[in-house]
């Protein structure tokens, strides 16, 4: 369990990033370790079929990703993004999305996470996208 600091910490994250304003999206957990967020579908989100984005699928992790490895940084670090690979393994095609980034291995200056992300359609979730991601600790002015 994160301290009530921790947790203000990934709020502010989440919520000075006008990506995650812009699409819509919700922070449903935070502990250590571990953030997931969820988006529900709108048209302006989608590709050519209606279905999800891959883009908007990706920022979406990325993010959870991303304030999963802040709760194991250092209060004073910021966070950016080295590198990351998505596997899209489904159509987004539903009502909902749900992403969820946990640290695999929390290092002083790279954190590697891995993401998932599932699809909900008429109530039933699929995994549609699978996310491995390297993060790296800036230290703040």
């Amino acid at each position: 369990m994160i301290s009530a600091q921790k947790t203000a910490d990934i709020l502010n994250i989440f919520n000075a990033q006008g990506a995650m304003r812009l699409i819509g999206a919700r922070l449903t957990e935070v502990d250590e370790g571990v953030a997931e967020f969820e988006l529900d579908f709108r048209p302006e989100l989608s590709q050519q079929d209606g279905f999800f984005h891959a883009g908007i699928i990706a920022t979406l992790v990325d993010t959870a990703g991303g304030c999963a490895g802040a709760t194991t940084m250092p209060a004073s670090s910021g966070v950016l993004t080295v590198e990351y690979k998505l596997n899209v393994l489904a159509p987004g095609n539903g009502d909902k999305l749900r992403a969820r980034g946990e640290v695999i291995k929390s290092g002083r200056t790279l954190t590697i996470t891995q993401g998932k992300v599932w699809v909900t359609r008429d109530g039933k979730e699929t995994l549609c996208a699978l996310m491995q991601q390297t993060l790296i600790a800036l230290p703040q002015k």
